[in-house]
């Protein structure tokens, strides 16, 4: 998270971001006000949740609401902390009902690294039925899961895996209003899956 790898991620990003919007989810190994002060114009949104970086990005059909769960700079563990809780909790009652889906970086599990507001996060997100899925990444693994009808969508990590058996590259999603085509895109690591899709239906 130092200025200068914000400054080089900017640059590597810029042709994506010539053409599509390009979002980012705050984790463990970021630092908050190198990565605001390189990236001050972002897509999206930014809400007013003091001390942490959250966005919405109204993009198709869907809602994209972008979560900040980095505590310090290499502190592996998450927190989303009360005031982003109450925000979230306030936006989705506010919501029209469009279907959101939910982005973070820290894994959903009960771990001492997880995030660890986890069951608070899933206390607000059940009950509104707008909310599809959950994206995260921290593992660097790729997994699919659900919770209470919520899709968990783990997605790998670009640049390293923890173990052989994990892909590292990146996912490409086909969203819609009603579910979603999900397809790995391994540049390394485990390729075995290389090009499979996964098709998920939103719940009702």
């Amino acid at each position: 998270g130092l200025p200068g790898d914000y400054e080089n991620l900017k640059r590597l990003l810029a042709p994506l971001a010539e053409k599509t919007p390009v979002c980012a989810a705050l984790g463990n190994h970021d630092d908050r006000r190198n990565f605001l002060a390189a990236f001050t114009a972002t897509p999206g949104k930014r809400q007013p949740v003091e001390g942490k970086f959250v966005s919405v990005l109204e993009h198709g059909p869907l809602r994209f609401v972008f979560l900040d769960s980095l505590m310090e700079p290499d502190v592996t563990p998450g927190f989303l902390g009360k005031r982003q809780r109450m925000w979230l909790e306030n936006s989705l009652a506010a919501g029209d009902g469009k279907p959101v889906l939910v982005f973070v970086h820290h894994t959903l599990g009960d771990g001492d690294n997880d995030l660890l507001d986890v069951e608070w996060l899933f206390r607000i997100l059940v009950p509104a039925r707008q909310v599809k899925a959950v994206v995260y990444g921290h593992s660097h693994r790729y997994h699919f899961d659900t919770r209470d009808g919520i899709h968990l969508i783990n997605i790998p990590a670009v640049g390293y895996n923890f173990t052989d058996s994990e892909p590292v590259g990146w996912v490409e999603a086909a969203l819609t209003a009603d579910g979603a085509d999900f397809k790995l895109r391994a540049t390394g690591g485990n390729r075995e899956k290389d090009g499979k899709v996964t098709s998920v239906s939103w719940r009702g």
